[in-house]
């Protein structure tokens, strides 16, 4: 299915995001270096943690007329700013459309909003293929004209099923993965292979009310508040750097199919605004905290 995103003119523009120790000029030193060589910066965004004394920096120029050849900004930007300012950076091209891969299980509803905001052109990515443990929602991919595969995973053949996995994830040259409620628990091995590049959801229940029905436990309870937290995967059970939370109010009128109702709204809204800022390139991770800008 092509979408209207692959019909857009975008800009030609590149993304460098830093962080490093804090310390007077960081902000001047990289503007000049882009001033210097003819950049036209439109976007610049920064912030400093006091606490840690790390300071992060995303900025978005124009490469038309950029003096540097774009296959060696990399090479010039290390050499003469962030080896000598102890950077750990990124940088991104605008024309290089990230590839998402989607992984499912039976639930549709954080799958039907990301197909309809890519085929609304809302993103600039790419979806080369849905991977699901259950032919539930094969005709779902099939709508949407994308790859389906299907490979059911048990505590037995885990390690088997999860090597063919990320083997179709390199063959299709996948660059992030997002959980749009994967059942099942990704190994250590699967994650380290992907850092910051696995985006789940979940209700924020957790861990208060754990187990196969939350929202009934909620629902007895008689919580007022319930919610959706989007984070970066790691090898700690939900315990990643997070990206995206949201909550609504609820009451005692609410039954347990309104409250299930009011935590899907909310849980693919959640996920969708963590993968558009991760399309973006405007997350940055230190330790198990996110910096993410506007």
């Amino acid at each position: 299915m092509k979408s209207i995103k692959q019909l857009r003119e975008k800009k030609n523009t590149a993304i460098l995001l830093i962080h490093c120790p804090d310390k007077q000029g960081i902000l001047a030193t990289v503007t000049e270096f882009l001033n210097k060589n003819n950049g036209n910066i439109i976007y610049l965004d920064q912030y400093v943690d006091r606490v840690e004394k790390i300071f992060y920096m995303r900025v978005e120029w124009e490469l038309e007329g950029f003096d540097i050849p774009a296959d060696k900004i990399e090479e010039y930007f290390d050499t003469l700013i962030a080896s000598k300012l102890e950077m750990d950076y990124s940088i991104h091209f605008s024309k290089q459309i990230p590839r998402m891969a989607i992984f499912v299980s039976k639930m549709s509803h954080c799958l039907f909003d990301i197909l309809s905001r890519y085929t609304a052109g809302e993103w600039d990515v790419e979806i080369p293929m849905i991977i699901s443990n259950h032919m539930d929602l094969e005709s779902v991919a099939k709508r949407f004209d994308i790859d389906f595969h299907y490979i059911p995973v048990t505590s037995e053949n885990k390690a088997e099923q999860e090597a063919k996995e990320i083997e179709l994830l390199k063959q299709h040259e996948v660059d992030f993965i997002v959980l749009a409620r994967y059942m099942q628990v990704l190994s250590a091995d699967f994650v380290d292979q992907f850092p910051n590049k696995i985006i789940n959801i979940h209700h924020s229940f957790l861990p208060a009310f754990a187990g196969a029905k939350p929202y009934h436990a909620a629902h007895q309870r008689g919580v007022k508040i319930i919610g959706a937290t989007s984070h970066y995967v790691t090898s700690e059970l939900d315990g990643g750097p997070i990206i995206e939370q949201d909550v609504t109010r609820c009451s005692h009128i609410d039954t347990v199919p309104r409250l299930v109702r009011k935590g899907r709204d909310l849980e693919k809204i959640v996920l969708s605004h963590a993968v558009f800022k991760h399309i973006q390139r405007k997350i940055l991770v230190y330790k198990n905290k996110t910096v993410v800008f506007n």
